[in-house]
């Protein structure tokens, strides 16, 4: 597993990659798409922003989000097909 940008924030890091890993592996593959591990997502993803915002990264991420933004369900002419990408979402990197 990497280490993240943040050095303050690699142990918690690598504790969701564990528990996204096993969960992923364990569950999800078996059907089972019960959230496991949103505690460690929200606790790594608390670090992360802080940690770009002492880096001055987080203008960067929102200038780069004004020039090429996120699809959005509501601008898709079918609703059914299309889904929404939220900021807020655990996923692996």
């Amino acid at each position: 597993m990497s280490a993240s940008v943040g050095e303050k924030c690699t142990k918690i890091k690598q504790e969701y990659d564990s528990c996204f890993n096993a969960w992923y592996s364990e569950k999800f593959l078996k059907g089972d798409a019960t959230p496991q591990c949103d505690d460690l997502f929200f606790k790594y993803k608390e670090c992360l922003m802080k940690t770009l915002e002492e880096k001055k990264l987080d203008v960067v991420l929102a200038d780069a989000r004004k020039d090429n933004p996120f699809p959005n369900a509501s601008s898709s002419s079918s609703s059914s097909s299309a889904s929404s990408t939220s900021s807020d979402s655990p996923k692996k990197d």
